[in-house]
């Protein structure tokens, strides 16, 4: 019985799907005929199934909510994503967040906005305030993107960029388009973990392959491609979430001879480039979006209450996601569009960034000072960016450490978030934008001193 409530929870068995026979339950089972009869019967009695005569037995319970927390690995959820997300994005004032993956609020471009917002009350274009957007997205800013990857080193036309809601609804559009549950995906590991989850909705195959100084494992990669037969590599080039590494030019050409070799799609999430310096290759640019669709958004460096992502892709491929926008979100948000056009076009947006680079690189140096006076390593000190992906000392464990901090109010990002397949249990990331509070190193020190 037990056997066949997960099969409808888990959503193997939907509503009119036939169960196996008696017989051949019996012999997989190692049970009596009568002993699945009997639980045949109960199921039958609470309404679980139903008996055709002649013909067997079919389920004949409700398609399950899906559960995200069921399709994934069970995990403590001191190691769960949604933990970290939802601590994250329900903290109150007085909690500290080193774990969440985005800039405190102060140090966000807030003039700006607020110009761009009283620009937009003084509008006399009231379908702006009122109507829904095109299917593709406002076409200045989708001009605007066009042009920025024309600076960045290819060509992209602004009908081949459509505006979604955020980065995540980016990659979800992608992943609707393009995979099939079962479908194999490599990702990075460690790699964002919202990745994990996302494609855990999709009911894919998680493959994680090794990330490294330099980008992926390439053997392992080549072997993965081999094995699991993919269909898409999730990944960032440029500031890695969560290691702060760069894809090095040699081994993107690698990645992109054995992309095509094996027919599988990139997807580039491109959300962190106006934190660099000096930029990383960009695999979208190397393949001219032949066998690569990149994605980004503006949450990071703009504001995360504009809910406007963006992706760019083959032009007959924007077609098909341009229908499957309107299938899932109906219309682009116009008001959120034209507030990112405006504020990225205006003449303070590059003064912004300059300053909040330099801000980052003393946080980062700072916040690296402090993590090894604690003994806590740097698995690479980033040259740009907000992360810094780094080891716990003595093996200690990560998630023990994330749950007693957050007793003391300060929300970790524990290694094993980040791991498709859980080998970092020792590894924590600091985003150093929200590590300027001493109080996180106290309640850091107090935690591991407590779980060692």
């Amino acid at each position: 019985m037990q056997m066949i409530r997960a099969q409808i929870t888990n959503r193997s068995l939907t509503p009119g799907a036939k169960l196996p026979s008696i017989r051949s339950v019996a012999a997989n089972m190692r049970v009596s005929k009568s002993t699945v009869v009997e639980a045949y019967d109960r199921l039958a009695a609470e309404g679980v199934i139903r008996s055709r005569p002649g013909s067997g037995f079919y389920s004949a319970a409700p398609l399950a909510p899906l559960s995200l927390a069921e399709l994934a690995p069970r995990l403590d959820r001191a190691i769960d994503p949604f933990w970290v997300s939802r601590q994250s994005l329900e903290a109150g004032q007085g909690m500290l967040k080193p774990g969440c993956g985005w800039l405190p609020g102060d140090w966000m471009p807030e003039e700006d906005i607020r110009r761009a917002l009283r620009n937009l009350a003084r509008t006399t274009e009231h379908p702006k305030l009122t109507d829904y957007g095109t299917p593709l997205g406002l076409a200045p800013l989708r001009q605007f993107l066009s042009r920025r990857m024309a600076e960045q080193g290819f060509h992209v036309g602004p009908d081949q960029v459509l505006l979604t809601e955020s980065g995540t609804q980016a990659i979800d559009l992608v992943c609707r388009l393009l995979l099939q549950p079962g479908d194999a995906v490599l990702v990075d590991d460690p790699c964002y973990f919202n990745f994990l989850a996302l494609l855990r909705a999709h009911q894919a195959k998680i493959v994680g392959i090794p990330y490294t100084l330099e980008g992926p494992d390439i053997e392992r990669f080549e072997l993965a491609l081999t094995e699991h037969r993919p269909r898409l590599y999730i990944t960032n080039s440029g500031l890695h979430n969560p290691t702060g590494a760069s894809l090095k030019a040699t081994t993107a050409h690698k990645i992109l001879k054995l992309v095509e070799a094996h027919g599988v799609i990139v997807v580039e999430d491109d959300i962190f480039a106006d934190f660099e310096i000096e930029p990383a290759p960009r695999l979208a640019a190397l393949d001219g979006l032949e066998h690569v669709v990149r994605i980004g958004s503006f949450s990071k460096t703009l504001s995360a209450s504009f809910r406007c992502g963006y992706i760019a892709a083959r032009p007959d491929w924007i077609d098909k996601l341009t229908d499957l926008r309107i299938a899932t979100g109906f219309a682009s948000s116009p008001l959120s569009q034209d507030l990112v056009v405006n504020v990225l076009g205006s003449s303070t947006y590059r003064k912004y960034l300059e300053t909040l680079r330099v801000r980052l690189a003393k946080a980062r140096a700072d916040t690296i000072r402090r993590l090894r006076a604690l003994g806590i390593q740097p698995w690479l000190e980033p040259n740009a960016g907000m992360f810094v992906w780094c080891r716990l000392p003595g093996r200690l464990d990560a998630a023990d450490v994330a749950r007693r901090a957050l007793n003391e109010g300060v929300v970790l990002a524990p290694g094993n978030v980040f791991s498709p397949s859980q080998t970092a249990m020792d590894a924590m990331r600091f985003n150093v934008a929200q590590c300027t509070n001493e109080r996180v190193f106290t309640v850091l020190e107090r935690a591991m001193a407590n779980v060692a």
